[in-house]
Order: C-alpha cells, then sequence, then structure tokens
C-alpha cells in the first residue's frame, strides 16, 4: 500500500499552522511562554521526548506533532520513532498516520518495523501486519525475536488455518524457534486453529520453565474442548514445582466447569485458600462458575455472598447457575437484586425461564428487556424464537424477525434455524422454506429442523424429498434427521419406505437406532394396523423398551379396537411408569369405544385409588401479540362470559350442519347431558371460539395443544372451519392439522 509523504515544513504557512493548533493551550501543556519556543536544541528534544512519554490522547498527540513541525523537528529519526510508537500502542492510535510518519524514515530499524507490526495487530489489521512484514523482508531487514511474537498475535482464526505451518517455517530458519516469547506466540496460534497437537510439539520441546508458555498450552486445550488434557497438565506443573498463576488457575477452574469435574474443583478451591493465590475478580467469578456450573449452588451461593467487590459477571453466574438447575424462582431473586444487568444476564433469565418450560414468562422477560433499552444478541433471539416456536407465538416471531433485520443483529446459521423452528412450530410452513431458501450456510440442524417441520405439518412427500436433497448436498444426517424421516413415514402411512429407512441408518450412515426411532417404526406400523408386527418390534429390540415406545402401540390398539394386545401394552406401559396418567385414559377410551363399561369403571376406580389424575388438556392460543391460555371446563378468563356464549352459538350451527356430539370415550356414569358438557368444554374449543371473537373475518386462528386432539374436537373443527369459512390450524402433541372448509389435512389419520 502506498501513502503520501507528509508535506514538508516548508509547505506550511502561519496562518495554517494557526489553524492546525492553538499554541496558547499547547503551552500550558509544555509550561513554556508562547513567545519563546524551547530555545536551545538540547532543551527542546528533551521537552519533546518528555511530552511524548507523556501524551495519553490523540488531542494531545496532535498538538506535540504540530509542535514538531513549526520547530522543524518533524524529520529527527528518535522524535519520529517515537511518534510512531505512540501512535501503535495508544488505544486511539491512528495507523494511517503512523504510516505516514513511518514513510519519512529513510532506514527504519527493526524496532520501528516490529512497532508497526505491533500497531496492525492491536486495531485487527492482520492484512497490514503481513504486508508490512513482507516489505520489511524485501527490504534486506531480518526480524528479530520480538518479530514474530507481535506478527502472528494478528492473525485471525482463518488465517492460522492457512499459514501458521509457512510463517512457523520461517521462524525455524531464522533460528528463534527456542525463544520463548516465539514459542509462546507458535503454540497460541496453532491453538487458534485446532491445531493443538502442534501446539504440545513446540510444548514438548520448550524450556517449560515460562510459566506463559504453560498458560498458552492449556488455553489451547481448552479453545479445542479437551479440557481433561488442561486439567492433566495442572498435575505436571506442580510435579514441575512450576508456580501457577491467577491466569492457570482460571483457565483450569474453566476446564472443570466445563468437565462438571467437581472433586477437581473442589482441590482447585483448597489450592487457591492453602497457597494463598492472589485473589481477583476475575478469579472469584471463575471459582464462582465452576461451583454453579458443577451443580453445586449452595456453595456458589456462599462464596458469591463472600466477595467484596461483585461485577454483573458474578451476578450474571448466579442466575446462571440456578437457572440451570431448574430453579427458576431463586434465579429470578437474584435478577431482581442485580444492580446492573447487561444482554448476557437478561439472555441467561430468559433461558432459564425456557429451561423450565415457562415460555410465556420468558416473552415477558424479553419485552421488560426491550423496555429498559438493553439491546440483544444473536444469542438472545435464539432463545426468545425457541420461547414462540413453544407457545406457537407466531406474531411475535415475526416481530423478532423484523427487529432482527432492522437491528443489524448478527443472522448466523444458529439464528436461521431457529427461524426455521418457529416458523415450522407455529405452522407457518411457507415462511420456514423462505428463510430455508435464503440462507446462504446450512449445516446438518438447518436441513434436520426443516425435515422434521415438513413432517409434522403434513408435507410428507416434501419431506423424504428434502431427506434426499440433503444426502446430495454431502451432509450427513444424524439421529435426530432421522427421526424427523420416519415420522414423515408415520404420518403418510409410507410402511415401506419407513422399513427401508430404518434399515438405512445403519446400513447407509453407520447410525444405532434409539429407542425413539423404535417408537417410531412402532406408531408407523400401529398406525397402519400392523400390530402384530410392531409388537414384535418392541420383544425384539437390542435396547430396554420405555413407555413411549408401549404408548405407540397402545395407540395403535385404540385406534384399531384391539382390546387383547391393549391390555398387554397397557400393563408393560404401566409397569414402567405407574403413574402415568396417559395409559390408564388410553385403555379407558378403548374399552370405552368396545362399550365394555365395566372395564371403563374398574380402570377409572383404579386412577382414584391410586391418586392419578388425567392430564388437563391446556390450548394457547395468540391474538395481537399476547398468548393466551384454556384449559379445559376453565371460566378464569377474563372473557369467560363472551367465550361461553359463543360456544353456545357455535354448537347450534355445527348441530344445523349436521355435527352430532362423539361421546364414545366419556365416562360412562355420568348421563348423556353431561357427556355432551364435557367435551363441549375441551380446551382447544374455548380457543377457537376465543379467535372467533377476537380477530376479523377471515383470519387465521392456530392453536397449540398439549395433549392430542380427541375425536370429537377433531370432528368439530372441520365443522366450524366450514361453517365461519377460517382456517384453524390445531397443532397437537404429534402434528399440525389444517383445518380448511370441513376437510383436515391429516385425512382423519392421525
Amino acid at each position: 500500500m502506498q501513502f503520501q509523504p507528509i508535506p514538508s515544513v516548508t509547505n506550511f504557512t502561519l496562518p495554517n499552522l494557526k489553524k492546525m493548533v492553538s499554541v496558547a493551550s499547547f503551552s500550558s501543556i509544555s509550561h513554556s511562554s508562547t513567545t519563546r519556543i524551547l530555545p536551545s536544541p538540547r532543551k527542546k528534544n528533551y521537552s519533546l521526548s518528555s511530552l511524548l512519554q507523556s501524551c495519553k490522547t490523540m488531542k494531545e498527540f496532535k498538538q506535540i506533532h504540530s509542535r514538531m513541525i513549526i520547530a522543524g523537528l518533524i524529520r529527527r529519526t528518535q522524535l519520529l520513532t517515537q511518534l510512531i510508537a505512540l501512535l501503535c500502542t495508544m488505544e486511539t492510535g491512528d495507523m494511517v498516520l503512523a504510516r505516514r510518519l513511518f514513510d519519512q524514515i529513510q532506514h527504519p530499524s527493526v524496532f520501528v518495523w516490529n512497532t508497526m507490526i505491533k500497531g496492525y495487530a492491536r486495531c485487527s489489521s492482520p492484512d497490514l501486519a503481513v504486508n508490512i512484514y513482507s516489505e520489511m523482508l524485501r527490504e534486506g531487514i531480518n526480524p528479530d525475536n520480538y518479530t514474530f511474537p507481535f506478527l502472528l498475535k494478528a492473525f485471525s482464526r482463518e488465517m492460522a488455518l492457512s499459514s501458521a505451518e509457512g510463517y512457523h517455517a520461517q521462524i525455524l530458519e531464522f533460528g528463534f524457534d527456542s525463544d520463548d516469547f516465539v514459542q509462546n506466540a507458535l503454540i497460541h496460534i496453532y491453538a487458534l486453529c485446532g491445531k493443538v497437537d502442534s501446539a504440545r510439539q513446540i510444548f514438548s520441546v520448550s524450556s517449560r520453565q515460562n510459566v506463559v508458555i504453560w498458560n498458552a498450552i492449556i488455553s489451547g486445550y481448552n479453545r479445542s474442548r479437551r479440557f481433561e488434557e488442561s486439567c492433566k497438565l495442572f498435575y505436571e506443573m506442580r510435579k514441575e514445582n512450576l508456580v501457577p498463576t491467577t491466569v492457570t488457575i482460571v483457565l483450569v477452574l474453566s476446564a472443570c466447569a466445563k468437565l462438571k469435574d467437581i472433586n477437581f474443583g473442589k482441590l482447585l478451591h483448597l489450592y487457591i485458600e492453602e497457597s494463598r493465590v492472589e485473589r481477583n475478580l476475575i478469579l472469584e467469578n471463575a471459582l464462582i462458575g465452576m461451583f454453579a456450573s458443577c451443580g453445586d449452588m449452595d456453595v456458589a451461593f456462599q462464596l458469591f455472598n463472600d466477595m467484596n467487590i461483585k461485577d454483573v459477571i458474578s451476578w450474571t453466574t448466579m442466575v446462571t447457575g440456578f437457572a440451570n438447575l431448574g430453579q427458576v424462582d431463586q434465579a429470578r431473586q437474584i435478577f431482581d437484586k442485580m444492580p446492573q444487568r447487561d444482554f448476557v444476564s437478561w439472555t441467561a433469565m430468559i433461558d432459564g425461564y425456557i429451561q423450565a418450560n415457562s415460555f410465556k414468562e420468558a416473552l415477558e422477560i424479553f419485552q421488560k428487556m426491550q423496555v429498559a433499552k438493553i439491546k440483544p444478541d444473536e444469542f438472545t433471539m435464539v432463545s426468545i424464537l425457541t420461547a414462540c416456536a413453544q407457545i406457537g407465538a407466531l406474531e411475535v416471531g415475526e416481530w423478532i424477525r423484523v427487529y432482527i433485520e432492522k437491528s443489524d443483529i448478527k443472522t448466523d446459521v444458529y439464528v436461521g434455524n431457529a427461524l426455521i423452528d418457529m416458523y415450522a412450530k407455529c405452522g407457518s410452513i411457507e415462511s420456514a422454506r423462505e428463510v430455508f431458501h435464503k440462507m446462504l450456510k446450512k449445516d446438518k440442524f438447518t436441513w434436520t429442523v426443516m425435515i422434521v417441520g415438513l413432517a409434522t405439518n403434513g408435507y410428507e412427500e416434501e419431506a423424504l424429498d428434502m431427506f434426499d436433497k440433503m444426502l446430495k448436498a454431502l451432509v450427513t444426517p444424524d439421529e435426530v434427521t432421522y427421526i424427523g424421516v420416519l415420522v414423515a413415514c408415520a404420518h403418510g402411512g409410507m410402511i415401506e419406505k419407513g422399513r427401508q429407512f430404518f434399515s438405512g441408518m445403519s446400513s447407509c450412515h453407520g447410525l444405532t437406532p434409539n429407542v425413539t426411532h423404535y417408537g417410531c417404526m412402532v406408531d408407523l406400523l400401529g398406525r397402519a394396523g400392523h400390530l402384530d408386527e410392531a409388537l414384535d418390534i418392541i420383544e425384539n429390540m437390542p435396547i430396554r423398551s420405555n413407555s413411549v415406545v408401549w404408548g405407540a402401540l397402545l395407540s395403535g390398539c385404540r385406534l384399531h379396537k384391539n382390546i387383547e394386545l391393549a391390555e398387554t401394552a397397557a400393563k408393560n406401559l404401566l409397569t414402567l411408569e405407574p403413574q402415568n396418567s396417559a395409559g390408564y385414559i388410553l385403555l379407558s377410551n378403548i374399552y370405552a369405544v368396545c362399550k365394555r363399561w365395566e372395564d371403563v369403571r374398574r380402570v377409572r376406580k383404579m386412577m382414584l385409588e391410586r391418586g392419578i389424575r388425567k392430564t388437563p388438556g391446556c390450548s394457547l392460543t395468540e391474538m395481537n401479540g399476547m398468548v393466551h391460555e384454556f384449559v379445559a371446563g376453565d371460566r378464569s378468563h377474563p372473557r369467560s362470559d363472551e367465550i361461553y356464549s359463543k360456544l353456545d352459538e357455535m354448537s347450534k350451527e355445527m348441530k344445523l350442519a349436521g355435527y352430532v356430539p362423539d361421546k364414545e370415550e366419556v365416562l360412562i356414569d355420568i348421563g348423556e347431558e353431561e357427556k355432551e358438557n364435557a367435551i363441549y368444554c375441551h380446551s382447544e374449543k374455548l380457543a377457537v371460539a376465543f379467535g372467533l371473537i377476537e380477530s376479523k373475518p377471515g383470519m387465521t386462528i392456530r392453536i397449540v395443544k398439549n395433549l392430542r386432539m380427541c375425536i370429537d374436537c377433531h370432528r368439530a373443527m372441520k365443522f366450524i372451519s366450514n361453517i365461519y369459512d377460517r382456517e384453524i390450524v390445531v397443532r397437537d402433541r404429534t402434528r399440525f392439522h389444517y383445518f380448511r372448509s370441513g376437510l383436515c389435512s391429516c385425512n382423519d389419520y392421525w
């Protein structure tokens, strides 16, 4: 890169000089008179050098620089070198000006070249650092033992990946491979690009007496997520009687936290106490972070309370620790006491609510974060999109997408995946497709979330086609991908394809089917009526079956009214999970469908005796950016009177259109009117009634339900969609149902 040299002093006129600098203001710095400028050369040099040494800001620098021009000292190499050093080391230093000054020196020393390299490293300009190093070699100046540490420090990870070996060869050529600082820089650069084994080779031949080198290799192992090696190195370091620094202990505490190795963490804590290691805030935070990550919040909380000084990291660590243990109330108490919060602490609280399945609360915290004018980052966006996905908050999710675009938040592959997942789980598969196709970079999770989304939304053939495209793109599927593929086969009734994909998991991709994959196969065969084959799969599984597998078989028995096999499935299910209400309910419903009322009473009595209560149906619907929750038979909603009035209207309209309530699965020991009232107040019906009241004609009503839709509600939704000319989208526990013009997208196969 070529730069124009700065003008010589003869090009400046007095008026121009007055514009550049205030003589009076400079005089106050130099304690000189405005009429007497540094009377003797020796005095001049001494005064300017002293001023340069005390210079802290660019404003002061420009005053000194201008004064040098006035005094005719700008050509002096020693002073130019000091100016360049200032520009290269000051936080606000100007590297463009540094280069212009550098070009004024006819024969720069290696020190000046190194200074320029160091300056470019400081301002994260690796290309310019490499360029000036190459220029230095072309000028015939050999590097010294400071050149390479400055240069390698400037490298980005990508540059390190492509160039580390090449510069290592130059270090060997110039004979600096045994220098401690150079070795440390090489270890750092190899660790940066993930070549920690190469870093270890350098470490092995180093003098190993420099603690900085030990810290560099431990940091490298941490960066490569080889935390066990970090801990082993700490033991080796102690064997060689080297005293760890605070940096060493912080690094090893971080490794312990990742490993969740509480025993080694306690040994480190003991070492800190017994060796009287100098405590600082970073070390204190690492210590409470280790205990919090290992789940020992009692010790973490005690250490936190004992801290004399706490920063936002200390508070956030406690919030995260309690949240990770599911103690979201304790996390919230700490969060509310925080004197200052940053986006990390807000995100930690949002994540805490998500882990506790309190998705509405997560959205509320995000709203408060907006009111506090705290700008979120991409991790916050992923978390809040996850909350939207779980409760079907499409309007909020759409707003988040616009917010991301307008706020210049980094849209990486994780944000893209979260957007696809949100749209898919909110029943907006068209938008999910749009995000998918716009993503320039896709990983296996991108493909997987799209396949699962298509499968659960009723686009089974497209899901399998997407899987084929994934393989053609040379992206290797994982276990979750195959769950999406098998779900698509189950919902589409594609038995033969399901068998092929199931066997292809191990033969084509070396994946061992887990219990979830077997559950998908049992579900596929059970839906299609191949109940004996489904039972055969369970009995010959190489792994232990669980309640999900037997539950899938029980659902198939219910669909095809196979009482004998249903009793076997229910017995095994309830042996594994005696408190699982779904098993009792399914068996009771099968008896009811087959009109075996005594057996229905027996199962219901068993539930009462064992204190087992049916999981209440709960439905969520979003209207105008707010999520409303409805429980079967509940009247707690502020507009309950309007909702139940609308239900009466809906019931009359449906019956006029030919709807007959399906009461087969309702308790036998209540009257017919009570049976009808029981199904009349199901949560999804309440949600639809509210949606019809609150939304404009023609708008889609979206509902998320925690249980599988019952037969009556499924039938009722078809009538309602036709009578009110609405699309109703219901996401139940297993799939999406799109009700349009009296029909459902599942074709009554669910």
